[in-house]
């Protein structure tokens, strides 16, 4: 293979992204760059690179705009669930299950799992804050202890895999040119295997810490809380993270002010019902006698993982229907549970049709779509109609704050796939484009080692550091393409090789082992430094990491 000075270019955009990545900085304007030099040199055509740039974004959007509609669709029902009260009754029955530390730990982890699963932790983490986490910390349960669980299940295990909305399985699918169902499906086992572990380790490093259940802990806890708010106040800076997170980039909803927290009485509203709610206590306050603002709520870049709920996204007037409410607090999660259930049998037997394509996502998008309609028709059925369109807006408009960024990220990275550089450069139609990964693959492969364990292994820390950006899903188009490129080299299957690398991003970036990320979220709720919770995360969640590739390459091929 020829290498042309386009393809150099191409690599080192591909090496600065990465440095990118480890210096905590966004790579929207490295990739968009990368993507202008690489086009100019390879056509000669200054008017053709900047089209370009463009049109990365346009192939992008093109390819991936299914993916924005079901996340469009999922936050939308969310918000008409908000209006009945739903979606905190869907959680209420398990803090009457939550009798000692032993059995909230566990409670923790399957109620923020299937949620995080169903709507993606951005609405989890506030709920089971507001809702159980009070409820676990007075069973016994430590705060850390509490994080650990609610990181581990939603920022961790459910959204590696992704496997009812399945916008992460279609990054990597997309990049990689393969199955998406596999992506899917293999990702799901291997985020089973990381979070099956961590947890464990996790439980036995906390079983001895573990104590009877007391009100004495809600007191400390509260106590606690108010001597970091009282610091903060004196030194707004004090708790401020550093790197991108604390300064709050695109993607966040609202204003940020000093220390990295939206301002505004609507912050405080939401933060008063947020910490009042279900905790069985009055509404903690600060020293000058004002509601206490617990979670950092600082604007995270723009994914799904790092998208915290914006204060506005709490002011849906909750109308008392209870009938309603409980319906749709069952009807919900059975509806989706019932398709987890049936993809599976799909998967693993010929008793039911495999969905093909992209019917999985349109089924989830679906069944959100209509419970929008139904839940705003309950809840008032002379304005249900604009209710609905303006739940579908609110959607559209998360939809395109949280995975917006990774459209000129993903256009640079299809830049070096065959099948888009054509499309992207305008080379006309029917031209095949050069595929500039793949021929750097090829041109280097007799200097790679031809070790499936290895390719893996590598991927695995490729997608490790994209994380480090603490963004989650800003890696996969690498990840997928390095993917794709190395799989017939290494003997591992495409597929199995995506899988991997989107462990190593979203568990990275995804809110456990960068405290920058939205693991911030987590510790604000639970009240614990975000640094604390992150070291409490790495030991468990890197062996499940190296257990599950060992088993990706050895058994899944």
């Amino acid at each position: 293979m020829q290498l042309t000075a386009a393809h150099w270019v191409f690599l080192a955009g591909v090496v600065v992204i990465l440095a990118t990545m480890i210096m905590r900085k966004n790579i929207v304007v490295p990739a968009v760059i990368a993507t202008f030099l690489t086009a100019l040199v390879y056509t000669g055509s200054l008017a053709t690179g900047l089209s370009s740039v463009f049109n990365a974004s346009l192939v992008a959007a093109t390819s991936l705009f299914s993916i924005f509609l079901i996340i469009a669709m999922v936050t939308a029902m969310l918000r008409s669930l908000e209006g009945l009260g739903a979606d905190r009754r869907m959680v209420a029955p398990f803090r009457r299950v939550m009798r000692n530390g032993h059995l909230a730990f566990w409670t923790l982890v399957i109620v923020t799992y299937f949620i995080s699963l169903f709507f993606w932790p951005t609405p989890a983490v506030p709920l089971i804050g507001a809702v159980l986490v009070p409820v676990a910390i007075r069973a016994g349960l430590r705060p850390l202890a509490a994080g650990f669980t609610v990181a581990i299940a939603g920022q961790g295990m459910a959204l590696s895999s992704d496997y009812v909305i399945r916008v992460a399985p279609g990054l990597s699918a997309t990049a990689a040119n393969a199955d998406p169902a596999v992506v899917a499906d293999r990702a799901f086992v291997l985020s089973l295997i990381v979070g099956g572990i961590a947890l464990a380790i996790g439980y036995a490093m906390e079983i001895r810490n573990i104590r009877r259940p007391s009100d004495q802990w809600l007191d400390e806890w509260d106590a606690a809380a108010d001597r970091r708010s009282d610091s903060a106040e004196a030194d707004p800076d004090a708790d401020r993270p550093e790197g991108p997170a604390g300064g709050g980039t695109a993607g966040g909803g609202g204003a940020v002010g000093a220390g990295g927290r939206p301002t505004g009485p609507a912050t405080v509203a939401a933060e008063r019902e947020l910490v009042g709610a279900g905790a069985g206590s009055p509404v903690p306050l600060n020293s000058a006698g004002e509601p206490r603002i617990v979670g950092h709520g600082v604007a995270l870049r723009g994914t799904p993982a790092g998208e915290p709920v914006p204060a506005e996204a709490h002011t849906v007037t909750v109308v008392d229907k209870p009938a309603a409410s409980k319906f749709f607090a069952v009807f919900v999660p059975l509806a989706y549970l019932a398709l987890i259930i049936y993809l599976v049998i799909a998967s693993v037997s010929d008793a039911v049709p495999d969905l093909q394509g992209g019917d999985a996502a349109a089924l989830v998008g679906g069944i959100a779509l209509l419970t929008v309609f139904g839940a705003a028709f309950a809840r008032d059925r002379s304005t249900f109609m604009e209710t609905s369109a303006e739940h579908i807006v609110d959607g559209l408009v998360f939809a395109f704050k949280a995975m917006g960024v990774v459209l000129p990220i993903a256009g640079f990275f299809f830049l070096g796939n065959g099948e888009f550089s054509g499309q992207i450069m305008s080379l006309g139609e029917g031209v095949t484009g050069p595929a500039f990964l793949y021929d750097l693959v090829v041109a280097g492969q007799d200097q790679l080692p031809a070790s499936g364990l290895i390719t893996a292994f590598g991927i695995l820390l490729v997608g490790l550091i994209a994380g480090l950006e603490g963004s989650g899903f800003s890696g996969l188009p690498l990840t997928g393409s390095l993917a794709g490129s190395l799989a017939e080299g290494a003997g591992v299957s495409s597929p199995t090789l995506a899988a991997i690398g989107q462990m190593g991003n979203i568990w990275s970036g995804g809110g456990t082992l960068v405290a920058w990320s939205s693991l911030l979220a987590v510790a604000g709720f639970v009240r614990v430094p975000a640094v604390e919770l992150a070291r409490r995360c790495f030991l468990p969640v890197m062996a499940g990491l190296v257990v599950a590739t060992l088993f990706g390459v050895l058994v899944l091929g």
